[in-house]
């Protein structure tokens, strides 16, 4: 009997890790785009930009996880789509600024690696890759016994993009006047869920089985639903017109998001019941007698994206939206105050 002490006695199984990225290979395979040099497994990914057409090339970076909605994956034993997430909330961010995302790293830390789990993740980031039309170049799985439970992970990720610096979009020239688009999100997106738990789960004993009459599906599905990636609708439409600033409405909600883009000594003026708030916001908010101020802080309220431009542009930019699919409303404008941001009833 060989009584030598192995890794995997210490719980991390190398087998299944080379497993885990035989089965990703696929489906990374399905993400790459020009530019894209090597393989999965080097020590780094490589990427080598078309620089063609950008006078003062920029790179523009983000990274972000996916927090405690993965409670709710756990919960549901559904992986396939938090991917999504993960990847949404950092190009969304770089696309904010005009930037094309071109590449995508993801970090998997977990108590045991489940090689089919693991596969069913990335499967979802390679999903939220090909939307956004960038390549997943690389990535790490960390198998941690102890430190995570073993049916249980963390994921997060990291995304860079390209922007010529005179197309720079940051709110600089917002002014008196322009106007406030509000594109419409697909659930409560990847913020806030915490609170989501501690209302379902906490204070009542909601199973993610539940049906409410409100939802069109099980309440667990619909808290699952993946972040909507917004890039191509942005990079369209400043191909287009001059878009002066764009907030994606993550953590923080409405309150601190929107005044990120605009200009001191300017508020952004928002007219509450301009557009339809989802039904799950509604519900969230009558269930826990939630306040206002503490819905539009915590939640995007049925609208991901704002979008701030001229009021010349604004016909032409909504009926670009509509021809895209996409459903978006004129929820406000900007004016001469300081304070960030009022919310007001229309």
């Amino acid at each position: 009997m060989d009584d030598r002490l192995t890794y995997k006695d210490a719980g991390v199984d190398v087998e299944a890790g080379y497993e885990a990225v035989k089965l990703m290979k696929e489906h990374v395979k399905k993400t790459h785009i020009a530019g894209v040099m090597g393989d999965l497994g080097s020590f780094g990914g490589f990427f080598m930009p078309d620089l063609s057409g950008i006078k003062e090339p920029i790179f523009v970076s983000g990274t972000d996880g996916v927090g405690t909605k993965l409670q709710i994956a756990f919960m549901m034993d559904k992986h396939d789509t938090i991917g999504i997430d993960c990847v949404a909330m950092c190009v969304n961010d770089i696309a904010c600024h005009g930037a094309k995302p071109l590449f995508f790293l993801d970090y998997i830390g977990t108590g045991r690696l489940n090689p089919k789990k693991a596969e069913a993740i990335v499967k979802g980031i390679c999903d939220g890759c090909i939307e956004a039309g960038c390549a997943l170049i690389g990535g790490e799985t960390a198998e941690m016994p102890g430190f995570y439970k073993d049916e249980e992970y963390d994921l997060a990720g990291f995304a860079v993009g390209i922007v010529d610096k005179s197309k720079v979009i940051n709110g600089e020239n917002v002014k008196q006047g322009d106007v406030l688009i509000g594109l419409q999100s697909s659930g409560i997106h990847s913020n806030g869920y915490s609170l989501v738990r501690k209302l379902f789960f906490g204070i009542n004993d909601y199973k993610v089985e539940h049906k409410f009459p409100e939802l069109d599906c099980l309440l667990g599905e619909e808290l699952l639903k993946p972040t909507k990636i917004y890039v191509k609708t942005i990079l369209n439409l400043v191909e287009k017109y001059s878009i002066k600033g764009i907030a994606h409405i993550t953590g923080g909600g409405f309150i601190e998001n929107i005044p990120r883009t605009i200009p001191k000594g300017l508020k952004a003026r928002v007219e509450l019941g301009s557009w339809d708030v989802l039904p799950i916001f509604r519900l969230m908010r009558d269930l826990g007698k939630i306040h206002d101020d503490v819905l539009y802080n915590t939640f995007n309220m049925g609208i991901g994206l704002v979008i701030i431009a001229d009021k010349s542009d604004v016909d032409g930019i909504m009926e670009s939206l509509k021809n895209m699919g996409e459903k978006a409303y004129i929820i406000g404008d900007v004016v001469a105050d300081e304070g960030g941001i009022e919310l007001c009833q229309k």
